[in-house]
This record gives structure tokens, C-alpha cells and sequence, in this order.
């Protein structure tokens, strides 16, 4: 089962200088489904359980930027643990995706941390095809002991992707790494019943999201690394848009690619974002 990662970012972040892209790079990615571009056209080998697309971020990225070398081992459903143990996919177990670091390794993007806290779960939960009072809303399902706990996890993941980006920078010292975000899956309010969140739980969405990737993006800055925000190149691009205009699809895919996932013309934009930040636009 591919595993979704949803999140949407409201945030100004602070992202540090960094060097245009020269010839030569050596450039590794690093992430999850967001990043890997499940169903996206072409989906390539090796590693076909990852659900990697030849047309991701990554993959337009080292085109544009004419990498040397280019190692693209993004996995759908990966957390952070499986940066440094062996994966399980739908077809087989791949490398920790930290073994391909190299020395020599001058650039690093890395996409992460959505399925450690669980938001698959979370957009699955708030399907809502009925309408309150008859459909029940998902946004007080997650309140234990006065705590939010989303927000919980989300805080427990903080330290770990601080040790994240020392691990690779440990593995390749001479690489910039870039820890990016991720893109807009709702609007505020939502767009009952065009995609069926109610109105309460996708702002409930938003705010929770909004959080984890602050978080994603404080953990950054706290690394010395660039942050790359995919939310605000994706507004006016999320689900409720139309089929011709969005980039992240609903629960019902009008264009190849998973639910709640990047579309091509999605994974293009994202790109953009990408290829300015690491050439220091």
C-alpha cells in the first residue's frame, strides 16, 4: 500500500546562503512518496516497490542543473528510520537510503518525516461522504489527556531529524544539503463535497501541518541547512482545483499519480522551487 504523506506549510522561513549549482554535482536525494512520485510517469527500475518516478523533483532537478552524478533513492512509504536499516516495499526490501552517500557527494535534498508521525492516517481518517450531523468530523479524534497529538509526535521528531542531517553531513562532508517541505493539500475552509473533508477538519488540516513542517523547517535552520517551502508555489494548486490546475491530486486521481500525492505537473513546479534554491536564487 503506498503510503500517503499529506501536509500543508503556512510559514516564513529562514533559509541560509548557498552556493549556485556547478558542473559536476554529485547529487544524491533522499525522501519519502513525496518526493518519489508514486504512479507519476515513468515509474523506473530498480527498486519498483519505491514507486519512483523518472519525472520527480530530483530527477528534473539534476537535468536542469547538469549533475555528474545523480542517485535518486526516494522511497514511498519511508520514514527515518529507513535512512539508516533496510526498507520493506510492496515488492521487495531496498538499502538504507543513507548508503548512497558518498564522500565525494556535493548536494543532498532531503523530503521526510510525514510517515513517522503517522498523516497517512490522518487524511484517511477525515473522508468524510456525509455531511455533519450525519457524517462525524475527525478533528477531535486526536485529543488525549488535554494534549494534541499530533503536535506530540510531531515534537518527538524534532531530534531525529537534527541527527539526520549530522549523519549525512557526516557521510559527505562536502555537500550542501537542502531539507525541503512540503506542498499545499488544502485550501482554507476546504471545498466540501468536491473532496470530501468538512469544513472544520480541513482547517483543522491545515493548522496541524502548518505545525509539523514549522517544526521541519526550525529543525533545519537549527542544522545549518537550507529549508526549500513548497507551500507557497503550490497555493492555488492544492486538491480543490481543477483537474487542470493542481498539482497534488484528491482521493480520486484525475492524473497519474497517488491520492494526496504530486501529479507531473506538480512534481514541475516543485522543481522549480528546487533548482532556484539550490542555485541560490
Amino acid at each position: 500500500m503506498i503510503r500517503s504523506v499529506i501536509a500543508a506549510i503556512v510559514l516564513v522561513v529562514a533559509v541560509t546562503p548557498a552556493a549556485r549549482a556547478s558542473a559536476g554535482e554529485v547529487y544524491v536525494a533522499l525522501g519519502d512518496s513525496a518526493a518519489s512520485g508514486p504512479l507519476v510517469p515513468n515509474q523506473v527500475l530498480p527498486d519498483l516497490g519505491c514507486w519512483r518516478s523518472d519525472r520527480n523533483y530530483a530527477h528534473l532537478t539534476a537535468q536542469a542543473i547538469g549533475a555528474a552524478t545523480f542517485r535518486d533513492v526516494t522511497c514511498s512509504g519511508a520514514k527515518t528510520k529507513d535512512m539508516y536499516t533496510a526498507q520493506g516495499t510492496d515488492l521487495g526490501s531496498v538499502p538504507p537510503q543513507l548508503n548512497a552517500l558518498s564522500q565525494d557527494t556535493t548536494l543532498v535534498t532531503v523530503q521526510i518525516g510525514a510517515n513517522d508521525v503517522g498523516l497517512t492516517g490522518f487524511i484517511e481518517d477525515c473522508l468524510n461522504l456525509l455531511p455533519p450531523p450525519v457524517g462525524d468530523a475527525c478533528n477531535d479524534d486526536y485529543i488525549e489527556n488535554g494534549q494534541d497529538t499530533w503536535r506530540v509526535k510531531t515534537d518527538a521528531l524534532r531530534p531525529k531529524l537534527t541527527a539526520l542531517v549530522s549523519d549525512i553531513r557526516a557521510r559527505s562532508p562536502q555537500a550542501r544539503i537542502f531539507v525541503v517541505g512540503y506542498g499545499t493539500y488544502a485550501p482554507p475552509n476546504g471545498c466540501y463535497p468536491r473532496v470530501p473533508i468538512i469544513k472544520q477538519d480541513a482547517n483543522y488540516i491545515r493548522a496541524t501541518l502548518q505545525y509539523f513542517n514549522q517544526a521541519v523547517a526550525e529543525q533545519a535552520a537549527a542544522a545549518g541547512v537550507a529549508f526549500i517551502d513548497l507551500q507557497t508555489p503550490s497555493k492555488g494548486h492544492d486538491p480543490c482545483t481543477s483537474a487542470g490546475t493542481r498539482w497534488i491530486e484528491p482521493y480520486v486521481p484525475a492524473s497519474p499519480a497517488a491520492p494526496f500525492h504530486p501529479n507531473a505537473r506538480g512534481m514541475r513546479g516543485f522543481a522549480d522551487a528546487v533548482i532556484a534554491a539550490v542555485n541560490g536564487a
